[in-house]
């Protein structure tokens, strides 16, 4: 989300919720990693094309499921699947993120030390929930992005 900033995150806000399991709590794991876990977001690439779907809540209001395209690290196509989805898609429409833009946004919580910043990932490294909460104290900021349906694009 190159400058997707939280509002905008907030806005897009939505979807996902859980679990943390990035803070591996010094037992001398690398963080984020689970045992028996597959990789992590350090070590995923991201392939320049792909699509999955993207679910978020949290913040304000939920948003619906968005189905997106990306080639060469951008996002070319997104589709809202309810109406939720489609009028985030209109009115927001360079807001829609790559799983890379939901990783530096992980990446930023983190970095700006956020209550909760914790990720669920795919045995292959790429995420499938997000969960981010910039502020204990401060209502609707917290944000959440469920990523499923995805599908890399050979070649």
């Amino acid at each position: 989300m190159t400058a997707v900033t939280r509002h905008a995150t907030l806005a897009l806000a939505s979807a996902v919720l859980l679990t943390g399991l990035l803070s591996a709590c010094g037992d001398g794991r690398p963080e984020g990693k689970a045992e028996g876990q597959g990789l992590t977001m350090e070590e995923w690439t991201e392939p320049a094309s792909y699509s999955y779907t993207l679910e978020s809540g949290g913040g304000e209001e939920p948003v619906g499921p968005i189905r997106i395209t990306v080639e060469d690290h951008k996002v070319i196509e997104a589709h809202g699947l309810d109406d939720t989805g489609r009028r985030t898609h209109r009115e927001l429409p360079d807001e829609i993120p790559t799983l890379a833009d939901l990783l530096d946004e992980l990446r930023r919580a983190r970095a700006e030390n956020a209550h909760i910043a914790e990720a669920d990932y795919a045995s292959d490294g790429r995420p499938e929930r997000i969960s981010l909460d910039w502020d204990e104290k401060t209502i609707h900021d917290e944000v959440g992005y469920v990523v499923s349906n995805y599908v890399p694009v050979a070649g």
